[in-house]
């Protein structure tokens, strides 16, 4: 089958176009024929050599931990999905591919006005801001600050924040994705030098919780503006949270916590903005475009 896969580590290079076996379902997972595949921060980071100390990698290695696509195998002991099946899932790598396998316990049905592309890069960042709001005890009444709302993740977070009754979701971005954060339901604030003077001036008493997803100087910044240091949680800077005191993360993907995000996507209460498809063969452009840490919404693969 055709993948986006790598055979050394480096630049978006490296990451190209080439034949890999193909997949085969087994008991317990289904194989999926990938319609779209999310582009996230840890496939960068994985093109750039680092792992997760649970994975020992093997060239060739194909990204990609997102995917939407239609069931064509069904391993022994599944049930729940049959071919032709409609679904959205995650996994570890291996979905920048023609074909996908997954335990079946992490993939859900599509629903059927959802468009591949959003479907596609749904559930990674989806379920991010579920594990990172949930850690923070977002609730109804709150003022949360979102750090980076103008990207996937922040995206997601704003949404559910307001979804779950947050009262004000304060979002830091760059000047040009104001207008962007607004039509979330955010109030914007410009990042960078007078942050916390900016964030005060929108909540002078201070703001419930925060989630970080730029780490260093808005970490620390986060610190002087939150109530309750226990309610902050950064996406990408552990080191520093660790230096401030502050809880990490510790949360898990879950396919409970992706039909959750489903429904409230059934609801009109939350939606993914696509940036931009890429072809799978321009995998390479998407990681180009990945690292440049700016752009609101996300990125995906469109896989024929």
């Amino acid at each position: 089958m055709k993948a986006a896969a790598l055979s050394s580590y480096g630049s978006p290079d490296v990451l190209r176009l080439t034949e890999v076996p193909e997949p085969q379902a087994g008991p317990g997972t289904v194989r999926i024929r990938v319609r779209a595949a999310g582009v996230q921060h840890f496939d960068s980071r994985i093109r750039q050599g680092w792992a997760p100390p649970f994975l020992n990698l093997d060239f060739p290695v194909v990204p990609g931990n997102e995917f939407a696509g239609v069931v064509d195998q069904v391993g022994d002991g599944v049930t729940a999905f049959a071919p032709g099946d409609e679904v959205l899932g995650y996994g570890t790598l291996g979905s920048y591919a023609q074909y996908v396998v997954a335990p079946a316990d992490q993939i859900a049905h599509k629903p059927a006005s959802m468009p591949w592309e959003i479907a596609g890069g749904f559930s990674g960042n989806g379920q991010g801001a579920h594990m990172c709001l949930e850690a923070m005890g977002v609730r109804s009444g709150d003022t949360v600050l979102i750090h980076g709302a103008a990207g996937a993740l922040g995206t997601f977070s704003v949404q559910l924040a307001r979804a779950w009754g947050a009262t004000t979701v304060i979002g830091t971005a760059g000047e040009a994705n104001h207008d962007y954060l607004r039509s979330l339901g955010a109030v914007p604030v410009t990042y960078g030098e007078g942050l916390v003077e900016r964030v005060r001036a929108v909540a002078p008493d201070g703001v419930d919780a925060v989630m970080d997803t730029v780490g260093g100087e808005a970490l620390r910044a986060s610190v002087e503006v939150v109530k309750d240091r226990g309610r902050v949680r950064t996406m990408v800077d552990d080191e520093t949270a660790k230096e401030l005191d502050l809880p990490l993360l510790g949360a898990a993907r879950s396919v409970e916590r992706l039909i959750d995000l489903l429904a409230l996507y059934e609801r009109g209460l939350l939606n993914l903005h696509v940036r931009e498809a890429f072809p799978l063969d321009r995998a390479a452009d998407a990681h180009r475009a990945l690292d440049t840490g700016h752009g609101r919404g996300k990125l995906v693969l469109v896989v024929d």
